[in-house]
C-alpha cells in the first residue's frame, strides 16, 4: 500500500488527521482526480484544508476549498477554523466576512470552534463598519448578560474590533476556555481593562477556572496602571494552580513587575522559571535596562548567550540601548557585528537603536553612515539622528534633517523640536530657533515642553539677549522649573550679568530650594567678579544647608574597561605615568603658545595654586591616560559629568594638535570635537 493511500485511510477514519504538506498535495491531486463527493471524500477535503493552514499554505487552503465547492462537495463544521485562521494570516478581511456570512447560512455559526475562529478574526482585525452588518444577521436565539460599555470610544475602530468579538460571543450557546479566553485578551489588548478584568470574574461564576492564557492577558492590565498589588494577587493565584513555571505566565510576570519598577522581583520570577524561552530572556532583559539597570541588562543577554538561547530581533532593541547609556562603544560595536551576522541589521528598529547608540557613544560619522543605509525611515530613526547632529554640534545637518524629515511626510514629535532646538541653540541659529519653536504647536498640534522652553531660553542667553529670554520664561505657558531658570543663569555668567544673575537665582531657590548648581554657579559669579566675600557667605549658607557640590568627574574606556577620574585625584594606579605625561604636554603647549588662564579658578588663592587645580581637572587627566594607553592616531574619548571649563576647552585643543590625534569631549550638555588645534563647538557652547 503506498504512503498517498496508508495517509486517504487515516483521513478516512480520522477526519482531525493532519498529514505532511506532501502528503496533502499528493492526496489533493487523488481527490480532484476522482472528483469524489460521498462523505468519506469531503472529510478528505476537509482534512487537506486543514492541512495547508497548518503548515502556512494559506492559499493553497482557500483555492482546495473553492475546488471543494466547484465538485459539489458541502463543507462541513470541521473546515471553517481552518479556513478563518487562513484569512486572518492572510490579513484579509473581506475573505473573513465572506467566510462567516457562508458559515451563518450553512448553519455553522453556532458551533463552539467556528465561532471562536470568528472571535480571533474580529479581535485581531481592525475591520470595516459593514462587519457589523455581517453580525447583526445573527439571530437573537442566546442572550447573555451584557454589561459592555465604552462610550469615550464609540467613534473608534477598536470598539468596533471588540463589539465585534462581543457579539459573536453572546450569540454562541455553548462557550469553552478558548472562547472566554478571546474576548478577554481582545479587550485587554485594546486598553478596555475594566471589561476584561469583569468578564475574567464573569468566567469564574460560570465555573470556568482561567487558565496560563488567561493570567497572561490580565497581568499586562496591571502593569499599564502600575498596580502590583493586584499584579501579585495574580501570582499568588497563578503559583496556587500550578501556572507559575508557565514560560507565559512567568514572561507576562517579569514584565508586570519590571513595569511596576520592582526589578528585583522581576529577576525572582525568572529564576524561578525552570524552562526559559527566548520571550522570558528578552522580558527580562527589557526589564533591566528600562529600570536603567543598564549592566543588569547586559549581564542578561550574556548570560542567554552562555545558555545557547539565540537573541531575537527584539533582544538587540533592548541591549543596544543599554550600550548607549553606558557609552560603552567597543561592546556596542561587538554587538553591532553579532547583529551583522545574524542578519539583523536591515531591521529598521534595530537600525535606530543603532543610531542612537553610535552618536551617544561619540561616533557621529557611523550613527550617519547607519542611518542613510535604513530603507524604511521612521520618526524614531529621523530623530535619532537629528538629536545626534545636535549633541555633536552638527547644527546644520540637524536642521538640514529635520526639513528633510519633513518633506518625506514624517511628522516630528516633541523629542523631534527638542533635537532640533537644540541644534538651533548650539550654533547660536535664533531665527531658527524661534520659527521651530513657534510652528510647534500652530504647524503640528504639539504643545511646548519644559525642555523646548529652556532650549529657547539658552538660545536667547547665549546670544546675549538676558532680558528677551527673562521676559520669555517669566511668559511660559507652564510653570517654570529650576532647570529652565538654570539655563538662563548660565548666560548671565558667561554675560557677566550679576544683578540679572541674583534675580534669576531668587526664582530658581523659589521652586528647587535644594538646587545645589544654583547656589555653586551664583558663587562662581561672584567668584569671577572678585566679589569674594558674596562667594564666601554663599558657601557658608550651603554648608549650613547641608548640600554638597558635585564633584568634576570624568570616565575613559581603554581595554574594555571605564576608567574613573576626579579633578585633582591621585589614587589612579598609573597617576605617575598620567602627571608626567601632564608636564611635558604642558611644556609643549606653552611653546605653541598656550597660556593657562587663571580666571576660571574661582577660588582666593596664589597663582601657583590656580595653576595646580587646573591642571589637574578629571578630563585632563582622563585624556593623559588615554594618550599613554593607547597606540597613536587612536581617537580618544572622554565623558565628563558637568561642563568642560574655557580653561581645559583651549587645552584640548592644543593636546589634540601636539599629540596628532582626534579627542572628543562629552559634557553634560554635548560633544566636543577636537581637532587639529579646533573644536567642532566653534567655540559656542
Amino acid at each position: 500500500m503506498s504512503s498517498t493511500q496508508s495517509a486517504t485511510r487515516r483521513i478516512l477514519r480520522n477526519p482531525n488527521t493532519v498529514v505532511s504538506a506532501f502528503h496533502a498535495k499528493q492526496l489533493h491531486a487523488q481527490i480532484v482526480k476522482a472528483r469524489a463527493t460521498s462523505k468519506s471524500h469531503s472529510l478528505a477535503w476537509v482534512c487537506i484544508i486543514k492541512c495547508y493552514t497548518a503548515y502556512g499554505l494559506l492559499r493553497h487552503s482557500l483555492t482546495t476549498f473553492n475546488l471543494m465547492r466547484a465538485s459539489g462537495v458541502s463543507p462541513d463544521r470541521h473546515v471553517f477554523p481552518s479556513l478563518l485562521k487562513a484569512s486572518t494570516l492572510l490579513k484579509h478581511f473581506p475573505l473573513a466576512q465572506s467566510l462567516h456570512a457562508s458559515a451563518i447560512r450553512l448553519g455553522f455559526h453556532f458551533d463552539l470552534y467556528t465561532a471562536n475562529a470568528l472571535m480571533n478574526v474580529y479581535s485581531k482585525f481592525h475591520p470595516h463598519l459593514s462587519a457589523n452588518h455581517v453580525l447583526d444577521q445573527f439571530p437573537q436565539t442566546h442572550h447573555y448578560r451584557n454589561n459592555y460599555n465604552n462610550s469615550n470610544n464609540d467613534n473608534n475602530n477598536f470598539t468596533v474590533k471588540i463589539d465585534s468579538v462581543r457579539k459573536v460571543f453572546d450569540r454562541m450557546p455553548v462557550r469553552d476556555v478558548v472562547s472566554w479566553n478571546t474576548v478577554i485578551a481582545g479587550n485587554a489588548q485594546n486598553g478596555m481593562y475594566e471589561e476584561a478584568l469583569d468578564l475574567v470574574r464573569e468566567m469564574g461564576r460560570q465555573n470556568l477556572r482561567p487558565d496560563s492564557f488567561t493570567l497572561s492577558s490580565v497581568l499586562p492590565i496591571f502593569a499599564e496602571h502600575v498596580d502590583v498589588i493586584k499584579g501579585k494577587e495574580i501570582h499568588g493565584y497563578a503559583v496556587r494552580h500550578g501556572f507559575d513555571k508557565d514560560v507565559f505566565i512567568g514572561s507576562s510576570l517579569i514584565d508586570m513587575y519590571a513595569k511596576c519598577n520592582h526589578v528585583e522581583l522581576s529577576v525572582r520570577a525568572f529564576y524561578l522559571l525552570s524552562n526559559r524561552d527566548a520571550i522570558s530572556w528578552n522580558s527580562i532583559i527589557a526589564g533591566c535596562v528600562q529600570n536603567g539597570r543598564f549592566d543588569q541588562g547586559l549581564g542578561f543577554f550574556r548570560l542567554m548567550l552562555k545558555e545557547k538561547e539565540k537573541p531575537m530581533q527584539v533582544s538587540f532593541s533592548s541591549v543596544v540601548p543599554a550600550c548607549a547609556h553606558l557609552t560603552a562603544l567597543n561592546l556596542g560595536k561587538q554587538l553591532h557585528g553579532y547583529i551583522i551576522r545574524l542578519g539583523f541589521d536591515g531591521n529598521k528598529f534595530i537600525a535606530s537603536s543603532l543610531v542612537d547608540m553610535y552618536a551617544k557613544c561619540g561616533n557621529i560619522k557611523m550613527a550617519r553612515y547607519i542611518f542613510d543605509r535604513i530603507r524604511e525611515r521612521d520618526m524614531v530613526s529621523w530623530t535619532a539622528i537629528i538629536m545626534g547632529c545636535a549633541m555633536h554640534g552638527h547644527a546644520l545637518d540637524a536642521v538640514s534633517l529635520f526639513e528633510m524629515m519633513l518633506l518625506d511626510g514624517v511628522k516630528p514629535c516633541y523629542v523631534s523640536f527638542i533635537g532640533v532646538l537644540t541644534a538651533c541653540n548650539h550654533s547660536g541659529l535664533v531665527d531658527e530657533g524661534w520659527k521651530y519653536f513657534n510652528s510647534m504647536q500652530s504647524d503640528f498640534g504639539i504643545a511646548p515642553g519644559l525642555e523646548h522652553y529652556a532650549a529657547v531660553a539658552d538660545l536667547l542667553g547665549r546670544a546675549g539677549r538676558l532680558e528677551e529670554a527673562y521676559d520669555f520664561i517669566s511668559n511660559m505657558a507652564v510653570e517654570p522649573t529650576g532647570s529652565v531658570w538654570s539655563a538662563l543663569l548660565a548666560a548671565c555668567r558667561a554675560h557677566k550679568n550679576i544683578e540679572l544673575a541674583e534675580k534669576v537665582v531668587d526664582k530658581i531657590l523659589l521652586v528647587d530650594p535644594e538646587n545645589m548648581g544654583a547656589y555653586v554657579m551664583m558663587s562662581n559669579i561672584y567668584s569671577a567678579a572678585q566679589r569674594w566675600r558674596d562667594a564666601a557667605k554663599l558657601r557658608v549658607h550651603v554648608r549650613k544647608k547641608g548640600l554638597k557640590k558635585t564633584p568634576g568627574c570624568s570616565w575613559i574606556e581603554v581595554g574594555n574597561k571605564v576608567h574613573t577620574f576626579l579633578a585633582g585625584d591621585e589614587s589612579h594606579p598609573y597617576y605617575d605615568k598620567i602627571n608626567e605625561a601632564l608636564n611635558i604636554l604642558l611644556e609643549q603647549m606653552e611653546k605653541e603658545g598656550y597660556v593657562l588662564d587663571t580666571k576660571e579658578v574661582l577660588h582666593d588663592v596664589d597663582e601657583e595654586h590656580k595653576r595646580d587645580l587646573l591642571r589637574t581637572h578629571s578630563e585632563r587627566l582622563a585624556i593623559a591616560f588615554g594618550i599613554i594607553s593607547t597606540t597613536a592616531g587612536t581617537t580618544i574619548r572622554v565623558i565628563k559629568n558637568i561642563r568642560v571649563c574655557v580653561d581645559c576647552h583651549t587645552a584640548i585643543k592644543f593636546m589634540a594638535k601636539i599629540v596628532g590625534r582626534e579627542i572628543i569631549v562629552r559634557d553634560n550638555s554635548r560633544f566636543h570635537h577636537f581637532r587639529n588645534g579646533s573644536c567642532s563647538c566653534g567655540d559656542y557652547w
